[in-house]
């Protein structure tokens, strides 16, 4: 049966090929969810595509990388929103079944899925590490506690993820996730990682990592100066370019990082207390 808590949104941009395969299977989920695209300025006739399947298509004008979800949340009024890259997709029941729990929990903002990656349905090596935590759970928190979230699988009550102001235009596509997780928990908001509630991820085998691993690195640095006290902002900013390769993609990172030092720390805003432990914890696992 179809169930109106939930809207699915897709944020994708030159990926005609993948949502062929992807929008037939949104379309067949039992709970028959509104399915918006944003589509991210496509010249590949994406938006055409999926428009043809009879999906309706939000067209931007530019590309907004990962913000373009903000745009996809404010289209809808379901008070969930399921979220996919265009190469992710639900299992039959997985909705409904998050929608249960959020409705059981008003204090839960994210339901991070359970991720099963390529044709061997292996689980996301993600997934792993969130299960081993060392966040405690809040008393009644359903699965692993987390502090931030993969995006090509999350289901996200829309109004906690609007009211923090969604994702910054600022960090693309790669580790755009961070600075939303902080300021959910800054808010008060509790996110969880729970193994029932299964969705799938194939992205292809050339999906520019290299160029995905530079944004990741610049937006990991960002977050730790846009929300860390100074001290833990300086620890964080060493341990990640200790742990980084040393090549171009990390030198073009930190340089880009720099450069938007001044919008940075005009909008510093640093995170209460306990996300700060919560760091730490995560820090010293």
């Amino acid at each position: 049966m179809s169930d109106p808590r939930v809207a699915l949104v897709v944020a994708s941009r030159d990926r005609r090929e993948l949502l062929g395969r992807t929008l037939p299977r949104h379309l067949g989920l039992p709970e028959r969810p509104r399915t918006v695209i944003v589509d991210n300025a496509s010249t590949d006739g994406s938006a055409d595509a999926a428009e043809a399947l009879g999906v309706e298509v939000i067209r931007l004008p530019r590309n907004l990388g990962g913000a373009a979800r903000n745009v996809g949340l404010r289209a809808v009024d379901a008070p969930y929103v399921a979220f996919c890259d265009d190469d992710s997709w639900w299992s039959p029941g997985a909705l409904s079944r998050a929608a249960d729990l959020l409705d059981r929990h008003p204090r839960l903002a994210v339901i991070n899925g359970h991720i099963l990656v390529s044709a061997d349905r292996h689980v996301d090596p993600v997934c792993e590490a969130m299960a081993r935590t060392a966040l405690p759970p809040v008393d009644g928190q359903p699965g692993h506690p987390l502090l931030s979230f993969i995006a090509c699988a999350v289901v996200v009550r829309r109004a906690a993820v609007l009211e923090v102001g969604g994702f910054s235009e600022r960090f693309g596509v790669g580790g755009e996730e961070e600075l939303v997780g902080w300021d959910l928990a800054g808010a008060g908001w509790l996110m969880s990682y729970v193994p029932s509630i299964v969705a799938y991820h194939d992205p292809p085998p050339n999906d520019g990592r290299p160029q995905r691993r530079e944004r990741s690195l610049r937006n990991a640095l960002w977050v730790a100066w846009l929300r860390r006290p100074p001290l833990a902002a300086m620890a964080r900013t060493l341990h990640l370019l200790r742990l980084s390769p040393l090549d171009r993609y990390s030198a073009r990172a930190a340089a880009r990082a720099v450069g938007g030092l001044p919008w940075v720390l005009r909008e510093r805003r640093v995170s209460p207390p306990h996300v700060d432990a919560m760091c730490r914890l995560l820090e010293a696992s």
